[in-house]
Formats: structure tokens, C-alpha cells, sequence
């Protein structure tokens, strides 16, 4: 399959215009779904579209229940499914908890989510990737400048820009606690990096990305064209983002913590092939390759949800 978006393969980054579109499909079906036309034009220009309040307080508590739970499970497992931060072992991330966690699991599944993303990308979606973000007070550390697409590229075979990642607030984001910032219109350009991909390099890069990041100017010039949103709003709030959106995150240094549920959805036409760095594929967990739709993901494993149907 051929390139579109070759990266880490030149000597100096480059700044390649985007060669799909942000909205797929047919324009007349996509104005027929859940996003109202104002919403699909905010998303097309900006890359991203947070909607306040999307969830109600009683869902919210619910989930917060079982990242707790998660949390205090994960305390001392050793699987790579944990990522830790560099230097401690407070955990980072944990990856792929909706294939063994009820809530999670029915909430990948979620219409009132997976309607707006079939309506982003013109077709039927699986979830590429699932990944809790934690960012404690005081310790959370930074997630450096990147576009997701780079790394889903080159390390997993992503072919083309077609996927979208929904992040589900689960405690307020201030502007002091280290919420996600996005570089408005970055969608429309993708920043070709330098360096080869070592093998395994998710291994490192899990816990600090320092390959596949844009450089100085290359970020200085997109920031000069769209400037810096931070993504602030109370828990429960939901940010969908398109998958070549810059973005990061500062620490939080601040005494409030600050966590996510974050989805990634790749459209069934988009089927990740072989990694365009050449290397082996990354493990399942970060890059499904088996499911290609929702429904055919393996069940999770039962919690005690006895009062979950609410909201």
C-alpha cells in the first residue's frame, strides 16, 4: 500500500497538506445524525468539538466508582497493559480495561457516542483503542505535542486519516490541573518527523513520547495558524477530536487530579495493514487487529452493577 504520510523517513520534518477528508461519507447522510450542522462545521474547522455536560452526575459517579476500583486493582500489576510514569510507580495509563470491565465495555458501545462517530466517519466503527489517563495531584506528569495518526501510522499500519478519539471527562478540568490543550485546524496538516522507530519502541514512548513528536518550527507554525484551546469543563463532559489533531498536556502541579476514559473508534474501511515503519505490529492492546466492529469485541468479565441503569 502506498505511503500518503511517510514519516520518520526524511533527514528534516516536513508539513504535508491532509489528503482526506475530516467529515466522511456522503455530506447529506452526515447532516442526518445526531451532530447538528453548527457542531459538524465546528468540528470540521477545528478538529475537535467538546460538548459540556454530556453525561449526567449520576453516570459520572458511576464511572468514577470503577476507575477507582481499577486504580486500587492495578496498584501493583506488572502487565504491559499498565503503563507507569517514568521514575515512580504511580500509574500513567491503563489499556484495553473495556474488554474486562462491564461498564466500560457497554459504554464503548454507547449509542448516544457511537452514532456521532459513525456520522463523523461515514461507516460502521470498532474501537481501536481504550486507554484510561490518570494525572494525580501534584505528580501528574506532561504528555508532550503529538498527532495520534503519526504514531497510529507508522507503528500500527493506520492507513488514513478516518478514526476519531472521544475523551470522557471524569473529574473538572481547569486550566491549572493540566487539561488537554489542542492546536485548532491542525488536523489539516500532518507533520512528517525524524528518526527511525526502534522495535518495541511503545515500551518507552507509553510512559515519555520523545520519537514521532513534531519539532520546534513545525509547531511554532501551526500554533501561529490555529493557536492553543485548552479543553476545560466540568466532569462528565465529552471531547471528540480528530485522530491528526495536535495535542498535549502540561503536568499538574496543582493539588486536584485530573483523568479520562479515552476511545479511540477507526472506521471499518480503515483497517490498519502492515506498519508503515516496518517494524512488527505493536501488541493487541494498543492497536486491535482482531475486532472490526463493536459487537464482536470479547464480553467482559462482570462487576456489581446492580444500580447502573440510570441517567
Amino acid at each position: 500500500m502506498k505511503d500518503l504520510y511517510p514519516s520518520r523517513v526524511y533527514q528534516k520534518p516536513k508539513i504535508l497538506e491532509r489528503k482526506d477528508p475530516v467529515i466522511h461519507g456522503d455530506k447529506q447522510s452526515a447532516k442526518e445524525g445526531p451532530l447538528n450542522e453548527q457542531q459538524l462545521k465546528e468540528y470540521e474547522k477545528n478538529g475537535f468539538l467538546l460538548l459540556k455536560n454530556f453525561f449526567s452526575p449520576q453516570e459520572v459517579k458511576k464511572m468514577r466508582v470503577e476507575l477507582d476500583r481499577l486504580w486500587q486493582e492495578n496498584k501493583h500489576n506488572a502487565s504491559p497493559e499498565v503503563i507507569r510514569e517514568p521514575g515512580s510507580q504511580e500509574i500513567r495509563s491503563i489499556f484495553d480495561a473495556h474488554r474486562k470491565n462491564e461498564l466500560f465495555h457497554d459504554l464503548a458501545r454507547d449509542p448516544r457516542i457511537t452514532y456521532m462517530i459513525q456520522q463523523l466517519l461515514g461507516s460502521d466503527v470498532y474501537v481501536h483503542q481504550f486507554r484510561i489517563n490518570f494525572k494525580p495531584g501534584f505528580k501528574g506528569k506532561e504528555f508532550y505535542w503529538h498527532s495520534d495518526f503519526e504514531t497510529w501510522h507508522v507503528e500500527d499500519g493506520m492507513p488514513r486519516m478516518r478514526a476519531v478519539s472521544c475523551s470522557i471527562l471524569l473529574t473538572d478540568n481547569h486550566s491549572y490541573n493540566g487539561p488537554l490543550m489542542l492546536v485548532p485546524g491542525s488536523h489539516n496538516y500532518f507533520v512528517s518527523c525524524v528518526g527511525e522507530t526502534p522495535e518495541d519502541n511503545y515500551k518507552t514512548s507509553l510512559k515519555k513520547q520523545e520519537l514521532g513528536v513534531p519539532d520546534h518550527d513545525s509547531l511554532s507554525w501551526l500554533v501561529k495558524k490555529g493557536g492553543i484551546t485548552t479543553a476545560t469543563g466540568p466532569a462528565g463532559s465529552l471531547l471528540l477530536f480528530e485522530c491528526n489533531t495536535m495535542h498535549g498536556s502540561s503536568g499538574n502541579i496543582s493539588p486536584e487530579p485530573r483523568s479520562n476514559v479515552f476511545f479511540v473508534y477507526n472506521s471499518v474501511e480503515n483497517a490498519l495493514v502492515k506498519p508503515f515503519s516496518g517494524q512488527k505490529p505493536r501488541p493487541e492492546f494498543l492497536a486491535n487487529r482482531t475486532t472490526q466492529t463493536p459487537e464482536l469485541d470479547k464480553p467482559a468479565e462482570k462487576v456489581d452493577m446492580s444500580s447502573k441503569k440510570t441517567g
